[in-house]
């Protein structure tokens, strides 16, 4: 660790300060993976085909604005699975890999264990949820932790509390004792448990990747059986909704299961159940959450619910002036469930888009 860094609870820490080691699967491990699951259907993940069969058979709203998960032609394979993205509103199939970051303890490297068994446990939550997003996902943070079940809740509620009331902002006295106080006791039971890596790390690791990646989402991993892995949203937005995700399998192996033996904490509440850090946005802290509604195809980057400049010239021919238009777009008319600025981009599309694309009743 640099001498001119040091680990505070109300200054934000870097990465280069944590000492977890860090394993990261590219996209073609991420290929492999998808293909594995796809060759292994049958045992532990067929509950997720049986729900992506039920998906198919529902009625979809045209709203533009609406989250939805669209398998309507092909085998059950990720690019025939199509998912409205909540940034942009585009529909795009689930076929877009990513590269995921894996912090663990040093010991799980000294004892040589692979962390992709970590990336295969959850999936198909993380092919969701990366499909949820047309920008932003192309990286995954996951920490990986030993937590038991009541360890993992005070976790989270630390992190909320933390975010709310001291990322970014100016903390009252009363709650540096309380973030204080909340610190010691999590650290000293984690102790007490033997819980590896220590709470201090889990704490630096995840702040800085906050501060330095601006996720979406990160992930803190348990892989005690008694316990879960608690997905941490940084915006209210980027929950799954609850009209989509109510029935969403629990990835527990066993028939009888229920939400309470859930092995991955996926919202299937929506906000009612789903865990978000109240991260400030705007100046250093990034830009402002803002959902738009943009063409469908993926090169094109107007916006309906913007104003577009156009220029246009005088009548003498000797000056231009800049007027500024809202592009109305035009709903495919056959499933009229995206939209498109021209009938060009509609063609550019049409040979993805043809494979979701079904009259729509």
């Amino acid at each position: 660790m640099p001498r001119n860094q040091y680990y505070s609870l109300f200054s934000p820490p870097s990465l280069t300060m944590t000492e977890l080691v860090k394993t990261t699967l590219d996209h073609d491990s991420t290929d492999m993976l998808i293909d594995k699951w796809l060759e292994h259907r049958g045992l532990t993940h067929d509950a997720y085909h049986e729900w992506f069969r039920d998906v198919r058979e529902r009625k979809h709203a045209h709203n533009h604005s609406k989250q939805i998960i669209v398998w309507n032609k092909g085998e059950f394979v990720p690019e025939n699975i199509f998912c409205r993205t909540v940034d942009t509103g585009r529909l795009i199939p689930l076929d877009r890999t990513w590269t995921t970051h894996v912090y663990h303890h040093q010991s799980m490297q000294e004892r040589k264990l692979s962390m992709m068994p970590v990336v295969f446990t959850m999936l198909p939550e993380l092919m969701i949820l990366r499909g949820m997003h047309d920008v932003g996902c192309d990286e995954i943070y996951i920490i990986v932790t030993d937590l038991k079940r009541q360890e993992m809740d005070d976790v989270t509620a630390y992190f909320k509390l933390v975010c709310r009331q001291a990322f970014g902002r100016t903390c009252k006295p009363s709650m540096e004792r309380k973030i204080q106080y909340e610190h010691m006791r999590i650290s000293h039971m984690l102790v007490r448990q033997r819980r590896n890596p220590c709470f201090p790390q889990i704490d630096l690791t995840l702040r800085a990747i906050l501060y330095e990646k601006r996720p979406r989402f990160i992930v803190l991993f348990s892989h005690q059986t008694t316990s879960y892995s608690q997905i941490l949203f940084t915006h209210p937005s980027f929950v799954p909704d609850e009209d989509v995700f109510y029935d969403y399998p629990t990835g527990c192996p066993n028939p009888c299961c229920t939400e309470d033996c859930e092995m991955i904490r996926f919202p299937r509440r929506g906000l009612e159940t789903a865990s978000v850090l109240d991260i400030k946005r705007g100046g250093k802290f990034g830009r402002r959450i803002r959902q738009r509604q943009m063409c469908n195809w993926i090169e094109c980057s107007v916006c309906f619910d913007e104003e577009q400049a156009s220029g246009s010239s005088s009548s003498e021919g000797s000056e231009n002036s800049m007027e500024s238009t809202k592009v109305v777009g035009q709903t495919c008319s056959k499933c009229k469930l995206v939209k498109y600025c021209s009938t060009e981009h509609q063609r550019n599309d049409w040979e993805e888009h043809r494979r979701v694309c079904v009259r729509s009743t």
